[in-house]
C-alpha cells in the first residue's frame, strides 16, 4: 500500500485504503472477516422491513400502532436537531442516564494505565486509542438513556482506584462534563450532542472535547470520535453504526492515530471493522491497527508504505470482556456495575443518577410508574427554569467551571468546562465520617434542584 502523502486528506487516504482488500497486507486480510468469511454474519436491512419490525416488537420496544402514531408525530421534525425538543415514551428507554453512559469509558482503563507506563510513544497511542474504541460495544445498545436533569450528577468509585464524577451543566442545549483520575491518568470531557432526525434514522454528532493526560510524562491526548447513526429508529429492527474516522492526537509530540470505522453493508459486511495507523509527527505510518470494535483490536509495526515489517506479527492489545447472555437491555457486566450502588461512594450525592425515581422504576420493570416519574421530573425542571428566569439567575454547575475557551469541532464550536477540584475536596472532607455512617444510601431522595420546594 502506498504511503499517505502530507497533502493527501485523511478521508482520501482511508477511501483508498478501504477500496480493495488487495491493498492490505496478509495481516490486514485476517482481520476483515466481514468480507472474507462472513464470520458472525448478521442480516441487516438498511431500509427495515416487516420481519425486522416483528422481531423488534417481540423485544418489547413498540407495538405497531404505537409506531404508526409516533411516526405521524415525528414527521414534522425531519431534518431537525431533536436532542432535547421531543418527549419520548419510556418504553424505549434503558434504566441508565447519559451521565452513567459517559462512565462506561472507564471499563478498560487498564489500557490507559499501560499507556502511561509505556516508553514507546507510538505503542502508547495503540493502548490509548484501543481504550477509546473499547466502549463502542456498549454504545451499540439501541435503548435510549434518560436525559439528565440539570444539576444531576453521577459518581463512581471502587473501580481500579478510579474516581469519576459527571454533571449535567446545561439543559438547552444538553451539555455534560466529566472528570476521572487514578494514579496514572486524568480524563476530562465536555460533551454536547447534536442530532439530525432523518425520518427513520438519527444522526448523532459528538460535539465535545475529550482530553486524557498521562501523569508520568504529562502527555496530553486529544480524542475526536466518529459520528453515530441510529438506523430503523421507528420502523424495522433498530441498530447502531458509527462509520467514519476516529482521531487521537498526542498534543505534546504531534504523533497521532487515525482509525477508520467501516460502514455496515448488506448482510453485515464490514460491520464492526476498524483499520488504521499510528503516525509520527511527520505523518509517516509507524504501526498498523486492525480489528473489530465488537471483539478485539490488534497492532503490528509497519514500514513507510504501511506494510507490516518482516519478522513481526499481529499482537492483540484489547479483547472484549465476557458479557451476559440474553440480557434484557444488552448490558455488559460493567454496565450492571455502573447501575449498582456497589460502585457508589458512601454519602452519595443526592443528585446522583442512581436515585432517579423514573430510572429506578424502569429497572424494576414498572413502566407505568417510570413514565409518571419521568413526566414529574421534567415538569419540575420546567418549573425551576421559570423560577430562575423570574429571579434573573443563571444556573451554575457545582463541580465544573466554564472557561473562556471555545474550541472548534468538526460539528460546531464548543464551550469548554473545567473540573474545579471541589468534588475532590468534598470527598476528602467526608472520609473521616464514613466509618460511622450507617445510613441507607438507596433511601436518599433524588435532589438535583438549585431551588428549594418552598420557592415554587
Amino acid at each position: 500500500m502506498g504511503s499517505p502523502k502530507k497533502n493527501q486528506s485523511q478521508g482520501g487516504f482511508f477511501s483508498a485504503m478501504t477500496s480493495g482488500l488487495s491493498m492490505f497486507s496478509n495481516a490486514m486480510h485476517r482481520s476483515v472477516n466481514g468480507l472474507l468469511g462472513y464470520e458472525g454474519v448478521e442480516v441487516i436491512n438498511p431500509e427495515g422491513g416487516k420481519e425486522d419490525a416483528e422481531e423488534e416488537a417481540q423485544r418489547g420496544r413498540w407495538k405497531q400502532e404505537e409506531r404508526d402514531s409516533y411516526w405521524k408525530m415525528m414527521q414534522k421534525y425531519i431534518g431537525a436537531d431533536v436532542t432535547s425538543m421531543v418527549t419520548l415514551p419510556v418504553l424505549i428507554f434503558e434504566p441508565m442516564t447519559m451521565l452513567q453512559k459517559m462512565a462506561e469509558l472507564m471499563e478498560y482503563t487498564h489500557l490507559l494505565d499501560q499507556a502511561d507506563e509505556c516508553e514507546d510513544p507510538y505503542l502508547r497511542l495503540v493502548y490509548a486509542s484501543s481504550w477509546a474504541i473499547s466502549v463502542y460495544f456498549a454504545y451499540q445498545r439501541t435503548w435510549k438513556p434518560f436525559n439528565p436533569i440539570l444539576g444531576e450528577t453521577y459518581e463512581m468509585a471502587n473501580h481500579g482506584g478510579i474516581t469519576f464524577i459527571s454533571e449535567q451543566i446545561s439543559h438547552h442545549p444538553p451539555m455534560s462534563a466529566g472528570h476521572a483520575e487514578n494514579e496514572h491518568f486524568t480524563y476530562d470531557v465536555t460533551s454536547k450532542l447534536k442530532t439530525k432526525f432523518l425520518g427513520n434514522s438519527l444522526d448523532v454528532y459528538p460535539v465535545g472535547r475529550t482530553r486524557v493526560t498521562l501523569k508520568r510524562d504529562g502527555v496530553v491526548l486529544d480524542l475526536v470520535p466518529p459520528p453515530t447513526k441510529v438506523n430503523n429508529l421507528i420502523f424495522g429492527r433498530t441498530w447502531v453504526d458509527s462509520p467514519g474516522e476516529m482521531v487521537m492526537t498526542n498534543l505534546t509530540t504531534g504523533d497521532k492515530v487515525v482509525l477508520y470505522f467501516q460502514p455496515c453493508g448488506w448482510f453485515g459486511a464490514n460491520r464492526y471493522e476498524v483499520d488504521g495507523y499510528v503516525y509520527n509527527a511527520d505523518e509517516e505510518p509507524k504501526i498498523l491497527m486492525t480489528g473489530k470494535w465488537s471483539e478485539s483490536m490488534s497492532y503490528q509495526p509497519c514500514d513507510l508504505e504501511g506494510e507490516p515489517l518482516p519478522g513481526t506479527e499481529l499482537k492483540e492489545v484489547w479483547h472484549l470482556a465476557q458479557t451476559p447472555a440474553n440480557d434484557k437491555f444488552q448490558y455488559t457486566c460493567f454496565a450492571h456495575k455502573i447501575n449498582s450502588f456497589d460502585t457508589a461512594p458512601k454519602k452519595l450525592l443526592a443528585s446522583d443518577s442512581r436515585l432517579r425515581p423514573d430510572r429506578w422504576a424502569l429497572e424494576k420493570g414498572d413502566l407505568s410508574k417510570a413514565g409518571a416519574e419521568k413526566s414529574s421530573l421534567e415538569e419540575r425542571q420546567r418549573a425551576e427554569k421559570r423560577i430562575r428566569e423570574a429571579k434573573g439567575d443563571h444556573f451554575t454547575p457545582k463541580w465544573f467551571d466554564q472557561t473562556e475557551e471555545v474550541t472548534p469541532t468538526p460539528w460546531g464550536d464548543l464551550e469548554v468546562y473545567r473540573f474545579n477540584g471541589k468534588y475532590t475536596e468534598h470527598r476528602n472532607g467526608i472520609e473521616n465520617s464514613i466509618a460511622t455512617d450507617t445510613s441507607d444510601v438507596q433511601s436518599t431522595e433524588f435532589n438535583p434542584w438549585q431551588y428549594a420546594l418552598s420557592d415554587e
